[in-house]
């Protein structure tokens, strides 16, 4: 059984940064596809940021505006989505998820695995 654990939400300034983890555990997701997603308060998850399972191609969401990166260290089988300038409208829980294959995917059906998400509160 796969589990999935985000940490590093929390309350940032409007401005600030935050640095996101999830940790995988059951199995290692090297080689394969992960990616980021975040669901606001009344309004659909959404796509953030996926890696491919080579690390060498990612893909983000128009509005992370080259503030978001995604990034995996496959030896800590931890996959990390740092944040910066972030806006009161990033505020939403963030939750990280893996496929069971290589390519990129940008649509959360595409996905195996979840994690529990966690909360990014971002304040004026």
């Amino acid at each position: 059984q796969v589990q999935l654990v985000e940490a590093g939400g929390g309350l940032v300034q409007a401005g600030g940064s935050l640095r996101l983890s999830c940790a995988a555990s059951g199995r290692t997701f090297g080689g394969n596809a992960q990616g980021w997603f975040r669901q606001a308060p009344g309004k659909e998850r959404e796509f953030v940021l996926a890696i491919s399972g080579d690390g060498r191609n990612t893909v983000a969401a128009d509005f992370v505006k080259g503030r978001f990166t995604i990034s995996g260290d496959n030896a800590k089988n931890t996959m990390y989505l740092q944040m910066k300038s972030l806006q009161l409208e990033d505020t939403a829980v963030y939750y990280c998820a893996g496929r069971s294959y290589v390519n990129i995917a940008t649509e959360s059906r595409h996905y195996d695995y979840w994690g529990q998400g966690t909360q990014v509160t971002v304040s004026s």
